[in-house]
């Protein structure tokens, strides 16, 4: 059974990768190639009794030259159709028009398969990705995330593509062989021994084009991360003039992925100009030993020198499709790693959903470690329905690590999350954080319109509307989006380049304020702005208190005053928790961070 397992798993690794994604599709389309060969191999059956009957009359057919094939003759006759010129045109038109229509049939239905086939890729890996733990997610290649959704989408689509026409050929020289054998088996193995010998030539040429695949499908990573990074570094390249340089090794990676494609491009056209004269030469070769060596009538080897063309044509095509596959099989393999990658790093959900935040939440005894190295440690506290928590402390006292197990991105190791005594790893997650508004430093802008950036793309009902005036009232912004040209349609560009840093914020607010939150999560939300732009957005923000549980992680101490709760973390433990006054009095550290600052 290993032995088995261990076959199919060389050598028919990517039919059970397709096969994953098409089912029963598959073996329609290999049923269709089959269809096609068998029809197209007895409309060529018909071809030796018509040669036959050159001087147009009814003589007789001689049925020793179609060896097995001679049921044809026989069972025409069986059925009462005369067998004259007449008879044998009409019975090749109808074979032959009956592989047209299979092979209309073959052709669409591939078209059909392969787009199916693409967007289940796409859905598939939309959904995994969206469910891939945020753990895993800050330590991947975000230029091999970017280029596998792209790129080696449209390689994996033409590996699917080349992959059946060869497995499509290979049906066709199966069919035709077979014929071959039926009518002449001597002269059908001695071809087939000289196809067979033609493999050793193309053995190396397919070895290379499979290597060059995966070094474009790396280089092709590698890109995309640098043009990512330009991209959303563009105003610091361009200030600094470090744009021109950097543009350098853009295009030094751009012409190591054309050189690598030129290869593969020079072996299949020597795939392409070798396939014709090794055909013929193999042939010609058979016919020789044929009629000089074994002394053989040419008569006796023209039908099954017909199917052996054809077997020797499907067999080239096989060789220049394989090639062609092997070319882009890179990016199969590297979009079965990120699909593997991405399941075995699915964030595992709860099954209880989240209502709303009813009264507390309580963190006890939470532990967290990154690589053996603990971030926080033994922490415990609670917060309340609509309370205000700061969470204050020195750069890598795990303030960050703290508000990311708060809004279920990461799981702590050890220690237990309730929320109105439910667990949170019973919960459903997702409906969790949907009932969190998650402000950022730097804040998040889509390249749209004011309105479906603040409402995620709603549709524009009366109710939304005003939801999303209401939202902008909140936030502070509602007369700055009306005094636009073109108000709430006005576009705010990549990242919102149009706006100013504390637009931006304010923008960024209001959407999660249009959510409709429990919670709303701030990470050193103003700390990028001006000292005036902070306060105004801290007196907004202020002016929520009491409306929402506000947990805010703070640089500048000036801006959680007002929290019913400051807790101060020294190191992953907590020093003291306490209300501003209460630190000042309590805590040397909190005293010393204080007056450093100016307020």
């Amino acid at each position: 059974m290993n032995v088995i397992k261990s076959l199919i798993k060389k050598y028919f690794q990517y039919f059970s990768y397709f096969y994953s994604h098409l089912k029963y599709r598959v073996f329609i389309s290999l049923i269709l190639s089959l269809l096609v060969g068998v029809l197209d191999g007895l409309g060529l059956a018909m071809f030796l009794p018509l040669l036959q009957m050159t001087d147009g009359s009814n003589q007789e057919v001689d049925t020793e030259q179609l060896g097995s094939l001679s049921f044809l003759v026989e069972g025409f006759a069986e059925l009462g159709i005369p067998f004259n010129l007449f008879s044998v045109l009409l019975i090749i038109f109808f074979f032959f028009s009956c592989k047209g229509i299979m092979k209309f049939l073959e052709g669409y239905y591939r078209v059909i398969y392969q787009q199916y086939f693409i967007k289940n890729i796409r859905i598939s890996n939309a959904d995994l990705l969206s469910n891939y733990s945020y753990n895993a997610f800050v330590t991947s290649d975000s230029g091999k995330i970017q280029n596998t959704f792209s790129g080696e989408v449209q390689r994996v689509n033409a590996a699917y593509k080349h992959y059946f026409l060869a497995v499509q050929s290979i049906v066709l020289v199966i069919v035709y062989l077979t014929l071959a054998f039926l009518s002449n088996p001597q002269f059908a193995l001695i071809v087939i021994i000289g196809g067979v010998l033609t493999n050793f030539i193309f053995k190396n040429l397919y070895a290379i084009t499979k290597k060059k695949s995966t070094q474009i499908t790396k280089e092709m990573h590698e890109f995309q991360g640098l043009l990512i990074q330009k991209v959303s570094n563009f105003k610091y390249l361009k200030a600094t003039g470090f744009i021109y340089s950097y543009a350098n090794k853009l295009k030094s990676k751009i012409e190591e992925i054309e050189q690598s494609q030129r290869k593969i491009g020079m072996l299949g056209a020597t795939l392409q100009a070798l396939r014709e004269p090794l055909t013929i030469l193999i042939v010609v070769t058979a016919i020789i030993l044929q009629v000089f060596i074994f002394n053989k009538p040419l008569g006796l080897i023209i039908l099954s020198l017909l199917f052996l063309y054809r077997a020797l044509s499907s067999l080239m095509t096989i060789q220049n499709y394989w090639n062609n596959f092997l070319g882009v099989s890179g990016s199969l393999d590297n979009m079965t790693e990120f699909t593997k990658d991405l399941k075995a790093n699915k964030e595992s959900f709860g099954k209880v959903p989240f209502k709303g935040f009813k009264t507390k939440l309580k963190i006890s005894e939470v532990v967290f470690a990154f690589e053996k190295e603990k971030i926080l440690d033994n922490i415990s506290f609670d917060i309340n329905k609509n309370e205000s928590i700061a969470i204050v402390g020195e750069s890598g006292s795990g303030k960050t690590t703290l508000l990311n197990i708060l809004a279920g991105l990461i799981k702590p190791i050890e220690g237990v999350i309730t929320i109105d005594e439910m667990k949170m790893k019973e919960l459903d997650i997702r409906t969790f954080q949907k009932r969190i508004g998650y402000i950022t430093q730097e804040p998040v802008i889509f390249s749209d319109n004011v309105y479906n950036n603040v409402t995620f793309w709603d549709k524009r009902t009366p109710e939304n509307i005003k939801r999303f005036n209401e939202a902008l009232r909140q936030a502070a912004i509602f007369d700055f989006v009306n005094e636009l040209e073109l108000k709430d349609q006005t576009q705010l560009g990549n990242n919102g380049i149009n706006l100013s840093g504390g637009q931006r914020q304010r923008i960024s607010i209001s959407r999660e304020l249009y959510k409709e939150v429990d919670f709303l999560m701030m990470d050193e939300a103003t700390s990028s702005l001006d000292s005036e732009t902070e306060k105004a957005i801290q007196e907004n923000i202020d002016v929520l208190k009491g409306k929402y549980t506000i947990i805010t992680i703070a640089h500048r101490l000036s801006t959680v005053k007002n929290a019913d709760k400051i807790i101060l973390l020294n190191k992953g433990t907590i020093d003291k928790i306490g209300t501003f006054e209460e630190l000042l009095e309590q805590s040397g550290s909190f005293k010393r961070m204080v007056s450093l600052q100016e307020f």
